[in-house]
């Protein structure tokens, strides 16, 4: 029952999220709805702060030493932002130097900085690699506890839909359904790792707080070394509080989540 919940969980993350970002690009976002990009960043920068701090941390702690499982946490750090370089590196050699700034990044029509404008296979291969991690993520955390779960695949959800937002953006060029397929395809990679993560932890429970704190280290990389920078621009500062805003929207949806999870189970 376990694994099925981990399925519907994974798929909802990787292919709704993309859905979801498709649904927001054809209603137009901040023409329509005054939703645009920078509120979602702010949305996905609390939730995966609030997952990671709140959620995932505290759970790998109970009852375990704490100096091997910081020592895990730094190492994660390190190894995302060794990975990230590697793949600024490797597309700054296929394409030319990568932008040094975000005013310096191309931006879609609605604001959203594309720092790596990659070929359109390159793109799906570097998003199904990172949905397969996403679903790892999300198995360990359900494999921990049902409401860890659900709130970790709300996370991952959350920062997936302005990163979809720009891979449609780039795939689509007049082509708008083959596009959703294509990233759809990639979002279904979440799935895959989802059972593997399920099998892999399964087998090795006594690692599962190493997993929780490599979850927890990508979530913090993320919303610090990527989501938060490109709030980073001058602004005034009622778009600075409406920022702020989302961003505390996004860790009270993930603790009221936790919240109604932890009832229900």
């Amino acid at each position: 029952m376990n694994l099925v919940v981990i399925v519907v969980a994974t798929l909802a993350a990787g292919i709704g999220s993309v859905w979801l970002a498709a649904a927001l690009l054809r209603l137009g976002m901040g023409r329509r709805w005054r939703v645009g990009p920078q509120h979602l960043l702010s949305l996905a920068a609390g939730a995966l702060l609030s997952t990671a701090f709140m959620q995932l941390l505290p759970e790998a702690f109970e009852e375990h030493a704490p100096q091997p499982l910081f020592a895990m946490l730094l190492l994660g750090l390190v190894f995302f932002f060794i990975l990230e370089k590697a793949e600024l590196w490797h597309h700054g050699h296929e394409h030319g130097d990568p932008p040094h700034t975000e005013e310096d990044a191309p931006h879609d029509d609605h604001g959203h900085a594309h720092h790596h404008r990659a070929g359109g296979w390159t793109l799906l291969t570097g998003d199904s690699l990172h949905s397969f991690g996403d679903g790892v993520m999300i198995a360990s955390a359900f494999v921990a506890d049902l409401r860890l779960g659900l709130v970790a695949a709300l996370s991952v959800l959350a920062h997936e839909v302005p990163h979809h937002v720009g891979d449609l953006v780039v795939l689509r060029q007049g082509k708008r359904r083959a596009a959703l397929l294509k990233v759809s395809l990639a979002g279904a990679f979440t799935a895959l790792g989802g059972v593997v993560g399920y099998y892999v932890i399964g087998r090795w429970e006594m690692a599962l707080p190493y997993f929780l704190v490599v979850a927890a280290s990508s979530f913090i990389y993320v919303a610090l070394a990527d989501l938060i920078p490109q709030l980073q621009r001058h602004q005034s500062v009622g778009q600075t509080l409406v920022q702020i805003v989302w961003l505390l929207g996004g860790i009270v949806a993930v603790l009221l989540v936790s919240s109604m999870a932890h009832h229900a189970h």
